[in-house]
Protein backbone atom coordinates (compact mmCIF):
# COMPACT_ATOMS: atom_id res chain seq x y z
CA UNK A 1 0.00 0.00 0.00
CA UNK A 2 1.58 2.98 -0.97
CA UNK A 3 2.58 5.41 1.83
CA UNK A 4 0.66 9.03 1.77
CA UNK A 5 3.42 11.45 2.35
CA UNK A 6 1.83 14.62 3.43
CA UNK A 7 2.06 18.22 1.56
CA UNK A 8 5.07 20.23 3.16
CA UNK A 9 4.17 23.63 3.97
CA UNK A 10 5.49 25.99 0.53
CA UNK A 11 7.46 28.44 2.65
CA UNK A 12 9.00 25.68 3.86
CA UNK A 13 9.60 23.92 0.63
CA UNK A 14 10.87 27.01 -0.99
CA UNK A 15 13.53 27.80 1.47
CA UNK A 16 15.34 24.43 1.06
CA UNK A 17 15.34 24.81 -2.81
CA UNK A 18 16.63 28.48 -1.69
CA UNK A 19 19.58 26.85 -0.44
CA UNK A 20 19.87 24.29 -2.85
CA UNK A 21 20.06 27.01 -5.72
CA UNK A 22 22.24 29.57 -3.80
CA UNK A 23 24.92 28.48 -1.40
CA UNK A 24 25.93 32.10 -0.17
CA UNK A 25 22.31 32.47 1.02
CA UNK A 26 22.96 29.90 3.62
CA UNK A 27 25.23 30.27 6.65
CA UNK A 28 26.60 26.68 7.00
CA UNK A 29 28.45 25.10 3.84
CA UNK A 30 27.01 22.78 1.96
CA UNK A 31 27.74 19.03 2.79
CA UNK A 32 30.50 17.18 1.40
CA UNK A 33 28.49 15.04 -1.08
CA UNK A 34 26.33 18.31 -2.32
CA UNK A 35 29.79 19.87 -3.12
CA UNK A 36 30.92 17.05 -5.12
CA UNK A 37 27.61 15.82 -6.51
CA UNK A 38 27.14 16.40 -10.47
CA UNK A 39 24.06 17.25 -12.38
CA UNK A 40 20.52 18.66 -10.46
CA UNK A 41 20.04 18.26 -7.07
CA UNK A 42 16.27 17.55 -6.22
CA UNK A 43 14.30 17.73 -2.71
CA UNK A 44 12.12 14.93 -2.37
CA UNK A 45 9.63 13.20 0.13
CA UNK A 46 8.90 15.63 2.75
CA UNK A 47 8.61 14.79 5.88
CA UNK A 48 7.28 16.29 9.07
CA UNK A 49 10.17 15.95 12.61
CA UNK A 50 8.09 15.82 15.39
CA UNK A 51 10.03 15.73 18.64
CA UNK A 52 8.60 13.17 21.56
CA UNK A 53 9.09 15.24 24.77
CA UNK A 54 8.28 14.09 28.38
CA UNK A 55 9.81 10.71 28.10
CA UNK A 56 10.76 9.86 31.40
CA UNK A 57 11.42 6.40 33.92
CA UNK A 58 8.52 7.89 36.24
CA UNK A 59 5.81 7.28 33.61
CA UNK A 60 3.72 9.99 32.33
CA UNK A 61 2.24 10.97 29.11
CA UNK A 62 4.71 12.26 26.74
CA UNK A 63 4.14 15.02 24.30
CA UNK A 64 4.71 15.54 20.45
CA UNK A 65 5.98 18.71 18.91
CA UNK A 66 6.23 19.86 15.44
CA UNK A 67 10.04 20.91 14.97
CA UNK A 68 10.79 21.41 11.59
CA UNK A 69 10.24 19.59 8.22
CA UNK A 70 12.98 17.42 6.59
CA UNK A 71 13.65 16.91 2.56
CA UNK A 72 15.86 13.86 1.31
CA UNK A 73 17.83 15.73 -1.40
CA UNK A 74 18.40 13.75 -4.62
CA UNK A 75 20.81 13.64 -7.09
CA UNK A 76 19.55 10.83 -9.60
CA UNK A 77 17.50 8.19 -7.86
CA UNK A 78 19.54 7.94 -4.34
CA UNK A 79 19.18 10.65 -1.64
CA UNK A 80 22.45 11.93 -0.84
CA UNK A 81 22.08 14.33 2.01
CA UNK A 82 19.25 16.05 3.50
CA UNK A 83 17.49 19.71 3.84
CA UNK A 84 16.32 20.80 7.15
CA UNK A 85 13.40 23.45 7.53
CA UNK A 86 12.63 25.37 10.99
CA UNK A 87 9.79 27.21 12.23
CA UNK A 88 10.67 30.24 13.67
CA UNK A 89 8.73 33.91 14.46
CA UNK A 90 8.53 34.77 11.05
CA UNK A 91 7.22 31.40 9.21
CA UNK A 92 9.41 28.44 7.88
CA UNK A 93 13.35 29.00 7.21
CA UNK A 94 16.33 26.66 6.00
CA UNK A 95 17.83 25.62 9.29
CA UNK A 96 20.87 23.25 7.81
CA UNK A 97 22.07 20.73 5.41
CA UNK A 98 23.14 17.01 6.62
CA UNK A 99 24.39 13.71 5.30
CA UNK A 100 25.27 10.19 7.51
CA UNK A 101 23.80 7.19 8.61
CA UNK A 102 20.45 9.16 9.21
CA UNK A 103 19.68 9.59 5.11
CA UNK A 104 20.14 6.13 3.86
CA UNK A 105 18.01 4.48 6.80
CA UNK A 106 15.83 7.21 6.03
CA UNK A 107 15.24 5.97 2.28
CA UNK A 108 15.76 1.79 3.35
CA UNK A 109 12.66 2.69 6.13
CA UNK A 110 10.44 4.18 3.91
CA UNK A 111 11.01 1.58 1.05
CA UNK A 112 10.14 -0.81 3.98
CA UNK A 113 7.38 0.53 4.92
CA UNK A 114 5.91 0.90 1.29
CA UNK A 115 5.32 -3.06 1.65
CA UNK A 116 3.17 -2.72 4.30
CA UNK A 117 -0.45 -3.42 3.60
CA UNK A 118 -2.38 -0.36 5.83
CA UNK A 119 -2.35 2.74 4.58
CA UNK A 120 0.42 4.86 6.97
CA UNK A 121 1.36 8.82 6.96
CA UNK A 122 5.14 8.47 7.51
CA UNK A 123 6.49 11.02 9.90
CA UNK A 124 9.78 11.24 11.61
CA UNK A 125 10.23 11.04 15.60
CA UNK A 126 12.78 12.44 17.35
CA UNK A 127 13.49 11.03 21.19
CA UNK A 128 16.13 13.21 21.82
CA UNK A 129 17.06 11.54 25.45
CA UNK A 130 17.85 8.49 23.89
CA UNK A 131 19.59 10.14 20.93
CA UNK A 132 17.08 8.12 18.64
CA UNK A 133 15.16 8.93 15.23
CA UNK A 134 12.41 7.13 14.29
CA UNK A 135 10.09 6.62 11.18
CA UNK A 136 6.95 7.10 12.76
CA UNK A 137 3.99 5.26 10.70
CA UNK A 138 0.86 7.10 11.92
CA UNK A 139 -2.17 5.28 10.86
CA UNK A 140 -4.44 8.09 10.28
CA UNK A 141 -3.30 8.81 7.05
CA UNK A 142 -5.52 11.81 5.96
CA UNK A 143 -4.38 13.21 9.63
CA UNK A 144 -2.79 16.97 9.20
CA UNK A 145 0.80 16.19 9.79
CA UNK A 146 1.94 19.02 11.62
CA UNK A 147 -0.40 17.76 14.53
CA UNK A 148 -1.17 14.87 16.86
CA UNK A 149 0.79 12.34 18.96
CA UNK A 150 1.56 8.74 18.56
CA UNK A 151 -1.82 6.45 18.68
CA UNK A 152 -1.00 3.30 20.75
CA UNK A 153 -1.16 1.16 17.13
CA UNK A 154 0.75 3.52 14.97
CA UNK A 155 4.43 1.98 14.31
CA UNK A 156 7.61 3.14 14.79
CA UNK A 157 10.66 2.13 12.74
CA UNK A 158 13.89 3.36 14.45
CA UNK A 159 16.63 4.42 11.89
CA UNK A 160 20.16 3.09 12.33
CA UNK A 161 21.86 3.91 14.46
CA UNK A 162 19.81 3.42 17.06
CA UNK A 163 20.69 3.21 20.32
CA UNK A 164 21.60 -0.28 21.67
CA UNK A 165 19.14 -2.72 22.49
CA UNK A 166 16.78 -1.52 20.10
CA UNK A 167 16.76 -2.97 16.78
CA UNK A 168 17.07 -0.42 13.63
CA UNK A 169 14.60 -1.17 10.58
CA UNK A 170 12.26 -3.39 12.96
CA UNK A 171 8.79 -2.19 13.21
CA UNK A 172 7.07 -1.83 16.45
CA UNK A 173 3.59 -0.76 17.73
CA UNK A 174 4.00 2.35 19.18
CA UNK A 175 2.14 0.84 22.51
CA UNK A 176 4.77 -1.80 22.55
CA UNK A 177 7.84 0.34 22.26
CA UNK A 178 6.79 3.46 24.21
CA UNK A 179 7.74 1.23 27.90
CA UNK A 180 11.12 0.30 26.74
CA UNK A 181 11.77 4.26 25.85
CA UNK A 182 10.47 5.36 29.02
CA UNK A 183 12.57 2.67 31.11
CA UNK A 184 15.44 3.49 28.76
CA UNK A 185 15.96 6.89 29.97
CA UNK A 186 17.68 7.94 32.86
CA UNK A 187 16.23 8.82 36.37
CA UNK A 188 15.48 12.76 37.15
CA UNK A 189 17.47 13.55 39.73
CA UNK A 190 15.17 14.75 42.90
CA UNK A 191 15.42 18.29 43.75
CA UNK A 192 16.25 19.63 46.70
CA UNK A 193 17.30 15.96 47.44
CA UNK A 194 21.20 16.18 48.82
CA UNK A 195 24.11 13.35 48.17
CA UNK A 196 23.82 10.97 51.33
CA UNK A 197 26.44 11.32 54.03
Amino acid sequence: MPLHVPPAPQPALRSALTALGSPTAVRDPRTPALRTVTGPLTPDLPLPVHVLDRVTSRGGTPRTRLAGWRFLIRSGDRAVAAAETMLTPDGWAFSHFFEGPYVASTELALRQAEALTAPYQPRLLSVPELYMLTLWLHGDAGADAAKGRPAPSDLLVPLAPAPPGIAAHRAHRVADLLPVLTLRVAPTPLMGMGTPA
